[in-house]
């Protein structure tokens, strides 16, 4: 029987394919601990300030996504559906490579095997995990005339309570530090960015080489004190110093409540490919709860080539 969890996974994981933008809230007289080479540089006319904005308001993340529906590649795709005692329970292994023909994308499985009772009779997962990861990965039939304009009509959605929570929840991996209304207890709490919230957490900001490049590491950690009652347990992102563009981003959150709870862990990486950034891969660790559902804890792991 198909479990229907509910609001939780969607704020996990469907914020890869969705936007949201915050406020232009002020965190800049806030502390940042910088190494000696971001102080040298911010005497040497790096602007602080306006890189921290850059933080807030980037969309390349976002537009590397989008990027993804308009170019062919072959993914690997590994889903791990976990029991009580730890131990994989259902399982997911498969290649797939998508296919663009004029303006039309599709997409063709190049192998499959799963386990246990990850598909119901119907060939439909079992697990929410599963249903979303095929919603946001999978290509049923064609799909035409899309785009990779990051504007305005980002904010649109469909209609429906599972798009009311891709809307709600959209900003957390795309723009994370923003407002989440509607979110029972935490909709707050994930505003990174605003004065009440960020003054429960230590910035750091250094200069760093990843994947042969230099690139600027903001990161954001809980204080000590405050370390059970934040969202974020880490956010880290990585931009390249030449065009302050995304290539890494990695995510900690966990929460609990009387109704809920959860403890989840993403790592994507991007890549330039012919001049455009896209993802490389995406990894998630999830284990969370919702009341009077069953517990689901999960594993993901997607590694797409071009």
């Amino acid at each position: 029987m198909k479990k229907r969890i509910g609001w939780i996974v969607v704020w996990v994981l469907h914020g890869i394919i969705c936007w949201g933008q915050s406020k232009d809230t002020n965190i800049f007289a806030l502390p940042i601990e910088m190494d000696e080479y971001v102080l040298q540089a911010s005497k040497d006319g790096f602007d602080v300030t306006a890189f921290i904005r850059r933080v807030k308001e980037d969309t390349t993340f976002y537009k590397a996504f989008k990027t993804l529906h308009l170019v062919p590649y072959t993914a690997s795709n590994d889903i791990q559906i976990f029991n009580k005692k730890g131990t994989v329970k259902a399982s997911l292994s498969s290649r797939t490579q998508q296919l663009r023909t004029h303006s039309c994308r599709s997409m063709k499985v190049l192998q499959e095997t799963h386990t246990g009772d990850y598909y119901n009779h119907r060939k439909e997962p079992n697990y929410y995990t599963g249903e979303l990861y095929a919603s946001l990965f999978f290509t049923n039939g064609t799909v035409c005339d899309e785009n990779n304009i990051v504007g305005d009509h980002a904010y649109e959605r469909k209609k429906g309570q599972l798009e009311k929570h891709k809307w709600q929840l959209k900003q957390l991996i795309f723009n994370p530090g923003s407002r989440v209304a509607g979110v029972p207890f935490a909709g707050n709490k994930v505003a990174l960015f605003e004065p009440e919230v960020a003054r429960m957490y230590d910035f750091k900001l250094m200069l760093v080489e990843y994947e042969g490049e230099d690139c600027y590491l903001f990161s954001a950690y809980p204080k000590a004190a405050y370390k059970d009652d934040v969202i974020y347990n880490e956010l880290s992102t990585w931009f390249r110093t030449t065009d302050y563009s995304i290539v890494a981003r990695d995510y900690a959150l966990s929460y609990r409540t009387l109704l809920y709870d959860f403890d989840v862990v993403m790592k994507v990486r991007l890549k330039l490919v012919n001049g455009q950034l896209l993802p490389s891969k995406i990894s998630y660790k999830g284990n969370w709860h919702v009341a009077m559902k069953d517990r689901e804890n999960a594993r993901f792991t997607t590694v797409i080539s071009y």
